[in-house]
């Protein structure tokens, strides 16, 4: 492992001509140590990078991205690959799921892609190893008439949706253990003698099959992410097509899972809870749509500002008063597993929004998402444009990447990007679990130059200065003198800096071997610091408090 330690200014806002691709912008509230995982669409590469833009670790597959890429607490990469399906042609298709090791093996294949379903979009791992899956689940154009679907508004095909629960086997098998399909949650109000006839407004836990049916589009829910609350045992989806999430019952077994009965909830595979557009059951109008083509959709962790609140990435496509993007925050309003009977689902306001009134000039019409942060900032991916921000609490930028890769290989520094697009990209601490024992070297930027990222440099230490048991600094803040001890033996050749915040050297000192250093920092202000020291013993870095 490695301690962050920013030389050089940590207030930058790069504005130089010709600086067009990496790291564009570092601020000191982004100190948060720790990595941004990103696959872009046109590459076959998968990239972990520091906050200096510069390369830790990347890995090839044999497939552009299905689009969802994640680190396992193991330091596996699980990967989602497009196929290159025929049949199933939208946005976000993939197809293939790969485990690839820290050492770029293939560990694990698995193929959902035939006529008939299709992987796409996202995967959620369980905590106990198995993998849910989102994946579209062709009807012919006779069974959605015979479900109740309207002719006129009636495809070929219509894809429907289903979630599967995978438990793994071997290098390329996998059991279904668990699966739900939206076919078995439908309601409509247009033909009385189908089955799933029935009044919409009164049945919140069904799909209204005609809700934004149309003849000409297939992909009629388009579900592009998946989440999971292992308190809660329940699933949290996110729906382009009917601009909502959902949330589902996991508790359930499949048989119930395909009924309106059982689960912790009694209520089978139904959707307990559906938020963003109450138009789609018929509890609202287009003044009370909130979402507007949104992605990822995700409970905040315990722990975190909002935690188990629910974080939406809001394209904002074709809202109200003109397209631009908001990153939202709801609270839905749970009493043990069930989220009320009052309709519409609260809550009527959001917890938190980014961007609201478009202050930010954001917009992302596709694709795209969003991350809480432990420090309370989010991390934002804007998709199409290939850009990763992280803001503050209020809004303001405090760290900006731009990816460097496009479908035709690397961007050159000083060329405008384009076709640079990013599903989404994902923050792992330094103190994730997946690093543990592993190799992490820092590496040069992806792209040709960046003379913010050469600007910006990183102090490698053999363990994390916060892990590091082998030195010890006392006392932790300090007023007059820091006692550094190692192991409780002589330190040998040491060079001590102390660096602040701005990464500016402040004190330089050489010491003679010592069983114990002392160092006097009486005469510096009151504020963070980090001590850096050098010895035989290897590099040891740690923040320090001037008091």
């Amino acid at each position: 492992m490695r301690t962050l330690l920013l030389l050089g200014s940590l207030l930058w806002s790069w504005s130089l001509l010709g600086q067009t691709v990496g790291l564009v912008q570092h601020s000191s509230q982004s100190l948060e140590e720790g990595y941004v995982l990103f696959a872009p669409l046109g590459s076959t590469t998968t990239y972990l990078i520091d906050k200096c833009g510069k390369q830790m670790k990347t890995w090839n597959s044999s497939y552009r991205p299905g689009m969802s890429v994640y680190l396992l607490p193991d330091g596996t990469l699980l990967r989602t690959g497009n196929a290159n399906n025929t049949t199933f042609t939208a946005g976000g298709k993939g197809g293939v799921i790969e485990k690839i090791d820290w050492n770029g093996n293939v560990t694990w294949s698995y193929s959902i892609s035939t006529t008939t379903t299709c992987q796409h979009h996202d995967v959620e791992v369980l905590p106990n190893g198995n993998i849910l899956i989102i994946a579209w689940e062709s009807k012919t154009n006779a069974e959605a008439i015979a479900a109740g679907r309207d002719p006129n508004q009636t495809s070929n095909t219509v894809w429907s949706e289903k979630i599967i629960e995978v438990q793994p086997t071997g290098t390329n098998g996998g059991n279904i253990v668990w699966e739900w399909h939206l076919w078995d949650h439908l309601i409509q109000d247009y033909d009385m003698t189908k089955p799933n006839y029935g009044v919409i407004a009164t049945n919140p836990g069904l799909v209204n099959l005609n809700y934004n049916a149309s003849a000409s589009q297939e992909d009629w829910i388009h579900l592009n992410s998946i989440d999971y609350n292992p308190a809660l045992d329940q699933i949290l989806v996110s729906s382009h097509g009917m601009n909502e999430v959902w949330i589902i019952d996991h508790s359930t077994t499949t048989a119930e899972a395909s009924s309106h009965l059982g689960g912790n909830t009694g209520k089978g595979g139904d959707l307990l809870y559906r938020w963003g557009n109450p138009a789609a059951y018929d509890n609202g109008t287009g003044t009370t749509q909130q979402f507007f083509g949104q992605h990822d959709a995700y409970w905040i962790p315990a722990g975190y500002p909002y935690e188990n609140q629910i974080m939406v990435y809001n394209n904002g496509l074709n809202r109200r008063g003109g397209n631009y993007t908001t990153c939202e925050i709801i609270n839905p309003s749970v009493n043990g597993f069930n989220y009320g009977t009052n309709l519409p689902y609260g809550p009527s306001l959001t917890s938190w929004v980014f961007n609201l009134n478009n202050t930010k000039n954001y917009y992302a019409q596709n694709i795209s998402g969003a991350q809480q942060l432990s420090n309370g900032n989010v991390l934002l991916c804007n998709g199409p444009a290939g850009e990763f921000r992280e803001v503050d609490s209020t809004g303001n930028t405090v760290w900006k990447y731009i990816n460097p890769v496009s479908g035709q290989g690397i961007i050159n520094q000083n060329v405008i990007p384009s076709r640079n697009l990013v599903f989404r990209c994902s923050f792992y601490p330094d103190t994730f679990s997946g690093f543990a024992g592993k190799i992490l070297t820092t590496g040069s930027t992806i792209e040709n130059s960046n003379n913010l990222s050469n600007s910006c440099q990183l102090v490698s230490s053999v363990q994390s200065a916060l892990e590091n048991s082998e030195w010890e600094v006392y006392p932790n803040p300090a007023y007059k003198i820091l006692h550094v001890e190692y192991e409780g033996t002589q330190i040998v050749a040491p060079t001590i800096k102390i660096v602040d915040t701005q990464g500016q050297i402040v004190m330089w000192l050489k010491k003679e071997n010592s069983q114990q250093l002392e160092v006097n920092i009486e005469s510096l202000p009151v504020g963070v610091y980090f001590i850096h020291i050098e010895s035989e013993h290897g590099v040891f870095t740690k923040k320090i408090i001037k008091t």
